[in-house]
């Protein structure tokens, strides 16, 4: 039974996806009218900026304009004939940023460090709330003399002598060893 309705389940997917992959209408059908996003092939060199690997596998700009073309033409010769902001433009055709840049601090400790100061107050307060409005208060028993007169009657009644308070304690002398 398990099989015939797992095969029905299988030929049933089969043909939604063969229908989504053979005609757009159904791509947009299948995503509710939105777009529909491609997925970048990772099998193809990519471009990365990152100082661990500071040779990427592509330019940055792989597609060049006629400006572009004529200022890899000019590269070709004497590089003491190009200007400043040649080279510069040249570097801009192969990488995005420069190594300071890549190794610029971002601002984006302050929002972690805010949030993490905002989590600890808000646990406080919560903390706060359920000390004042949730748990009893603490029992008389804890306060005045009663925690002294506990240990006196724990003492009377020899509890834990081989290892516990009690082995701690001088029956003779009265006092503790």
């Amino acid at each position: 039974m398990f099989h015939l309705a797992a095969g029905r389940v299988g030929s049933l997917a089969a043909k939604r996806a063969t229908a989504a992959l053979s005609t757009s209408s159904a791509r947009m059908m299948a995503s509710h009218g939105h777009e529909v996003s491609t997925a970048v092939d990772m099998s193809k060199p990519q471009y990365t900026d990152s100082a661990d690997y500071p040779l990427p596998d592509v330019p940055y700009k792989q597609v060049l304009t006629d400006a572009d073309k004529s200022l890899k033409q000019k590269e070709k010769g004497p590089w003491n004939q190009l200007s400043k902001e040649e080279k510069l433009a040249l570097y801009r055709l192969k990488f995005l940023k420069t190594y300071p840049e890549m190794r610029h601090s971002t601002p984006e400790w302050k929002t972690a460090l805010g949030a993490a100061l905002f989590l600890m107050g808000f646990t406080g307060f919560i903390v706060w709330w359920q000390k004042v409005y949730v748990f009893p208060k603490r029992p008389r028993t804890f306060e005045g003399d009663w925690p002294e007169k506990q240990l006196k009657r724990m003492l009377d009644m020899r509890i834990n002598p081989v290892q516990g308070i009690s082995s701690k304690w001088d029956y003779e002398k009265g006092q503790w060893k």
